[in-house]
């Protein structure tokens, strides 16, 4: 293997350290299946969905840490009813041990079920620190949001990296999965020229079934054209397949220059997944040391 291989093999590896994946409550049998092709003090997202209640999310999350990972909960300000309902959230988290690390989103509901319209508005509570969060996850949107236009994304975006500033909060950004690097890495430098360094967690779809990773991608306003989901390795005429992100990480570690990106690490979006994408990072990591 030549110098130049070997560089960019070196990169690739060392993008999969630390990786991060995501779970529902839902998902508990998966992760107790899983656990043992996880290594240990994994981050794992809790997603917090509109049909699950407080007991699953606060169950999943003592799951996460009783099998030695990392649970990082989702709050989604825009499903909280009231602010009682954020600190019952905390609360909960706090009495169990697992309020060390959040995510804050603001959520699907078009309107509001309480008084939070967004996550900076979580942050601004000043709750947060209060019941023992140190570390809070801020989302990013490479490829824009099907109905926030592009300068609020960036305002957003700011606003919050200045609120976690100012309160002592640790960070990083979660970005949404894409299929092509270029989009994904062409915001991270704007991310970077805009004086925010938080350190960013690339979002990648973990192996799952081409109809599956279409549907999501439909939903989160992710490109999908031809010649994208080409580079990303599989077709748009064959949706009874699978795919992987093999191209995708290989693509970002030929493209990643720390001194201009920054701390990245990467984000898998598991649907439901858990064991699969953990078998398929083990396997990546060991053929890209070969």
């Amino acid at each position: 293997m030549n110098p130049a291989s070997t560089a960019r093999t070196a990169v690739g590896t060392a993008l999969l350290e630390d990786f991060s994946l995501e779970m529902t409550g839902k998902d508990i049998p998966k992760l107790e299946e899983a656990h043992d092709t996880i290594p240990q003090g994994t981050r794992i997202n809790i997603t917090f969905l509109g049909n699950e209640d407080l007991p699953m999310r606060l169950a999943a999350a003592r799951a996460v840490k009783r099998l030695g990972f990392v649970p990082v909960p989702h709050i989604s300000a825009r499903r909280l009813g009231s602010r009682a309902d954020f600190e019952r959230f905390l609360a909960g988290l706090r009495a169990d041990g697992t309020s060390d690390d959040v995510f804050l989103v603001g959520g699907d509901p078009t309107h509001p079920e309480g008084s939070y319209a967004d996550s900076l508005a979580l942050i601004d509570t000043g709750l947060l620190r209060e019941y023992g969060v140190r570390h809070v996850g801020i989302a990013g949107y490479p490829e824009g949001h099907p109905v926030i236009d592009g300068a609020s994304l960036w305002s957003a975006l700011r606003d919050k990296h200045r609120a976690l500033a100012a309160q002592s909060l640790e960070g990083d950004v979660i970005t949404q999965f894409g299929f092509d690097v270029d989009p994904v890495l062409a915001w991270v430098e704007e991310v970077r020229d805009r004086g925010i360094g938080l350190p960013i967690r690339i979002g990648v779809p973990g192996p799952a079934g081409v109809r599956r990773l279409m549907a999501y991608a439909a939903r989160f306003g992710v490109g999908t054209s031809a010649s994208v989901v080409k580079k990303y390795g599989f077709s748009l005429t064959n949706l009874m397949g699978t795919a992987g992100p093999d191209r995708f990480l290989r693509d970002l570690a030929a493209a990643y220059e720390p001194a201009t990106h920054g701390d990245l690490k990467i984000h898998f979006y598991t649907f439901g997944g858990l064991r699969a994408t953990s078998d398929w990072a083990a396997r990546f990591r060991k053929e890209s040391l070969a």
